[in-house]
C-alpha cells in the first residue's frame, strides 16, 4: 500500500521539509515587523498628517524660570550664550535678584499710587542700565563682559583702564612698602575703584540720553515740572558718586605712598567706603559703635562668599578638565560638586548684595537727616 501524502499544494514535500518551511516564513514575517496598529498606521493617518505642535515656552513664574519676570530671565539667557565665567555669572544672577526684588516692590508701591512722580521707576530703569553695561548685555563690546577662568595673578592680567590710577599701582607696587598680601587687598581696592567709575559713567551716559529726550519733547507744565524733578534728582546721584570717587581716589593716592598703617580697621573695599562714610555722617557714637559691628559681619559674610567664588573657578577648571578625559562617573560627580558650588555662590552673592543695600540706606538716611 501506498504511503499516504500530506497537503495536496505542497508538491508532495515531505513532513519535515514543510515545517522547515513555515518556521522560515514565520522568522521572515517577525523581521519585518512590527506593523502599526490600529487608528496609527499608515502615512494617510491623522497622526502622521497633523503638524507638530511647537514646545510651550514655561511662564516667566514657572519652577524652571530663573527668575519671575521674564525681561530678566531673557537677560539671564542672553549672559550664558555669551559664555560669560562662572563667577561673572554668580554675581550677574545677585543683582538680577535684586533687580527683581526692587521691581516687584515698585510695582507694590505703584499700585498704592506711592511712586506718582516716577523717581522710583526712573531709579529702577537706571540700575538696569547699569546692569546691561557691567556685565556686557547692552550689545556693546566691552572688554568685561568676557572674563577668563585663569587662576592666574590678576595684577599681570587686568587693566586699570585710567592713567592715573595705573601710576598709583606701578608706585604701590615697586615701593617696597607692601607685602603681597597687602598688594593683593590694595589690587582689590584698585578694582572696586574702577567699578565704581565706570557705573558713575553708565549713570552719566543714562542722564545724557534722558535730558536729549526731554528737549525733544514737548510736555504739558505739570508734566515738564516731573521730568525737571527727576533730573534733578539724578544730578544729586551723580553729585553723591563722585564725590565718593574723589575721596575714595585720595585714599588710595595717601595709601600707595604711604601704606598701610596699624589703624586700619577693614580689608574688604566696600566695606571700607561704607565706613568712611559712616564716619562723615549723622551718627552717633553709640550708633557708630553699632555699625562698626555691622560692617564687622558683613566683611565676614564677603570674605566667605569669595572664598566660595574661588571654590567655583577651581571646580569649572576641573570641570572642563575632567570633561576632556570621557570618564562618565568621574565627570557626573564633578558636575554634582560644581552644580552645588554655583547654587552656593548665588545665595552668597545675593545676601552680601542685599546687605550692601541695607547697610547703604542706612547711610543715606543719616546723610539726609544731617541735611
Amino acid at each position: 500500500m501506498a504511503t499516504p501524502r500530506l497537503g495536496s499544494g505542497s508538491r508532495g514535500l515531505p513532513q519535515p521539509q514543510l515545517l522547515v518551511l513555515l518556521l522560515l516564513l514565520l522568522v521572515l514575517l517577525l523581521l519585518l515587523g512590527p506593523w502599526p496598529a490600529a487608528g496609527h498606521g499608515g502615512k494617510y493617518s491623522r497622526e502622521k498628517n497633523e503638524p507638530e505642535l511647537p514646545p510651550k515656552r514655561e511662564p516667566p513664574n514657572s519652577p524652571g524660570g530663573e527668575f519671575r519676570m521674564e525681561k530678566l530671565n531673557q537677560l539671564w539667557e542672553k549672559a550664558q550664550r555669551l559664555q560669560l565665567s562662572p563667577v561673572k555669572l554668580s554675581e550677574l544672577h545677585a543683582d538680577l535678584k535684586m533687580q527683581e526684588r526692587d521691581e516687584f516692590a515698585w510695582k507694590k508701591l505703584k499700585a498704592e499710587g506711592l511712586d506718582e512722580d516716577g523717581k522710583k521707576q526712573a531709579k529702577l530703569t537706571r540700575n538696569l542700565s547699569v546692569i546691561l553695561a557691567k556685565y556686557g548685555l547692552d550689545g556693546r563690546k566691552d572688554a568685561r563682559a568676557v572674563s577668563s577662568n585663569s587662576l592666574s595673578d590678576p595684577t599681570e592680567e587686568d587693566s586699570l583702564e585710567d592713567p592715573r590710577l595705573e601710576k598709583l599701582w606701578h608706585k604701590a607696587k615697586t615701593s617696597g612698602k607692601f607685602s603681597s598680601e597687602e598688594l593683593t587687598k590694595l589690587w582689590r581696592e584698585f578694582q572696586h575703584h574702577k567699578e565704581k567709575v565706570h557705573e558713575y559713567n553708565v549713570l552719566l551716559e543714562t542722564l545724557s540720553r534722558t535730558e536729549e529726550i526731554q528737549e525733544n519733547v514737548i510736555s504739558p507744565l505739570d508734566v515738564s515740572r516731573v521730568k525737571e524733578d527727576m533730573l534733578h534728582s539724578k544730578h544729586a546721584e551723580l553729585k553723591d558718586r563722585l564725590r565718593g570717587i574723589n575721596q575714595a581716589y585720595d585714599r588710595l593716592r595717601k595709601v600707595s605712598h604711604q601704606g598701610y598703617g596699624p589703624e586700619t580697621e577693614f580689608e574688604e573695599p566696600r566695606v571700607i567706603d561704607l565706613w568712611d562714610l559712616a564716619k562723615s555722617s549723622n551718627f552717633t557714637e553709640k550708633e557708630l559703635e553699632s555699625f562698626r559691628e555691622e560692617l564687622k559681619h558683613f566683611e565676614a559674610k564677603i570674605e566667605k562668599h569669595s572664598h566660595y567664588q574661588k571654590q567655583l573657578e577651581i571646580s569649572h577648571q576641573k570641570l572642563k578638565h575632567v570633561e576632556s578625559f570621557g570618564d562618565p562617573e568621574h565627570v557626573s560627580r564633578n558636575k554634582e560638586k560644581y552644580a552645588m558650588l554655583e547654587e552656593k555662590t548665588k545665595e552668597l552673592g545675593y545676601k552680601v548684595k542685599k546687605h550692601l543695600q541695607d547697610l547703604s540706606g542706612r547711610i543715606s538716611r543719616a546723610r539726609h537727616n544731617e541735611l
